[in-house]
């Protein structure tokens, strides 16, 4: 959480704040919506992740002295510098839990309050929901891909600064099982795990007294890097003595590590070097430049591994570098806005909104259904964009999506855990059909709009234009 986020902005956010406030505006009601357009990674979904932080972010928003004198630096108004000295934002905020599966075009949170507040603080809820959702997603597959395997996070070192404490959080909501990352585990209270580098062998003599002296301290938790120098001739060996040394002592040695060649070769014959040896129980583990594809050819090819440590493609959210979630004005005061583009696709829904969740008698997920906030239901949900396509769904159950989080600038729900989140998130997956989840080609997932609001959004384009 950023504990001064005033300036953690867009310069035009405060340009278009003063330009309200000269205009005579500032006490206008307004409302934005926030939702994405195009999956990452290829994918059929989205994990939603960050309103934890967001939530808490919000709830510290002030201006403080010297970032006043820095706004006047740069030209700003002294009137409107002296509103920025009391200024709280007062916003409502309605949005998705944080672990929803969520899909393009669907509101995901939505902002309501004056138009200032809700136009400043556009920048700090982007930033933080798009990256979080983000790396949440990626873990997702990961997790998905491995399976009953656990999955670790290794990637802090190759995150972007300081983007790795909001990756690693984000990678337990979507699925990993514990973190590298010291610092995020004490912050979020998600579990901590690590093993070794290979300079603690190297700076040893040789490999078996390193092993030797890594199970002396750690002989609860021994998991032994092995390839260093020569992974069958002498790592996997090495460990196969340490291990019937704790043996001797009482111990079981928790497991080895591979980091680099064929994962799927060295995985075989080092788990065959393990049970010839008796050491059926001891894990292998497996890292180095991992993502879900290589996790799904390695477990394909029945590679015996138990668990993946992921880094750079995980916290660097690899082949999809950023969510492309925006932040739309939809409505001033009780009259709704759009906007139009010359690609169909980008065209915004007006006014203020719900969605529904529609599902099937056994929970699982058939589409969601966007509607004006005043309708109750709707009977048929039409394709955003090509209205002759549309779903009947008189049939299905109907579950509001968005609930309010925030009321007056108050935080309104007990923020959950990443563990919570996780567990919602692996809940929600589970009602997902598996051609959703999958990762070539994967079915697109229904969303819809009412027939009264694409009558709305018609009648707006027709007089705009």
């Amino acid at each position: 959480m950023l504990a001064r986020p005033a300036l953690y902005t867009d310069y035009y956010e405060l340009t278009m704040a003063q330009g309200y406030y000269l205009a005579g505006r500032k006490d206008e009601q307004a409302c934005f919506d926030y939702f994405f357009r195009d999956i990452p990674f290829e994918g059929g979904y989205v994990i939603f992740a960050g309103l934890s932080n967001l939530l808490n972010t919000l709830e510290h928003f002030e201006y403080h002295e010297d970032e006043l004198a820095y706004l006047s630096k740069e030209g700003f108004r002294d009137d409107f510098l002296e509103y920025l000295r009391n200024f709280k934002l007062d916003v409502d905020i309605h949005a998705a839990k944080e672990g929803e599966v969520i899909f393009p075009r669907t509101p995901i949170l939505r902002v309501e309050g004056s138009i200032i507040e809700t136009q400043i603080l556009e920048t700090l809820l982007l930033n933080i929901l798009n990256f979080e959702s983000l790396i949440a997603t990626k873990a997702a597959r990961m997790k998905y891909a491995a399976g009953d395997h656990k999955v670790l996070d290794f990637g802090l070192r190759r995150a972007q600064g300081l983007g790795g404490i909001q990756a690693s959080k984000a990678a337990i909501i979507g699925g990993v099982e514990a973190t590298s990352n010291v610092y995020s585990s004490f912050v979020h209270n998600t579990p901590a795990s690590g093993t070794m580098a290979h300079s603690w062998i190297q700076s040893f003599d040789d490999e078996l007294t390193a092993f030797r002296k890594y199970a002396e301290y750690y002989p609860e938790n021994c998991i032994l890097l092995v390839d260093t120098y020569d992974t069958l001739a002498s790592g996997v060996p090495n460990a196969i003595t340490v291990a019937k040394e704790l043996e001797e002592q009482g111990y079981k040695m928790k497991g080895i590590r591979l980091d680099s060649g064929d994962l799927a070769y060295f995985s075989r014959k080092a788990r065959r070097q393990l049970d010839e040896a008796g050491l059926e129980y001891v894990k292998i583990a497996v890292s180095n430049q991992l993502d879900e594809r290589l996790i799904k050819s390695l477990l394909s090819q029945k590679a015996p591994i138990d668990l993946f440590g992921v880094g750079t493609r995980l916290v660097t959210g690899h082949e999809s570098p950023a969510l492309d979630g925006v932040y739309k004005l939809s409505a001033i005061e009780d009259e709704p806005k759009l906007k139009i583009s010359e690609n169909i696709e980008k065209n915004t829904l007006p006014g203020r909104k719900k969605v529904l969740r529609y599902s099937s008698n056994d929970g699982t997920f058939y589409g969601d259904g966007i509607l004006l906030k005043n309708e109750q239901d709707a009977d048929t949900i039409f394709h955003p964009f090509y209205p002759a396509k549309h779903a009947d769904v008189t049939t299905y159950n109907a579950e509001p999506l968005l609930q309010p989080v925030m009321e007056n600038g108050d935080i309104q729900i007990e923020l959950p855990s990443p563990s919570q989140s996780a567990a919602y998130a692996q809940k929600r997956l589970a009602k997902l059909n598996p051609e959703h989840k999958r990762f070539e080609n994967p079915h697109i997932y229904k969303v819809g709009i009412s027939q009264k609001l694409m009558d709305l959004r018609d009648e707006l384009t027709k007089n705009i234009k």
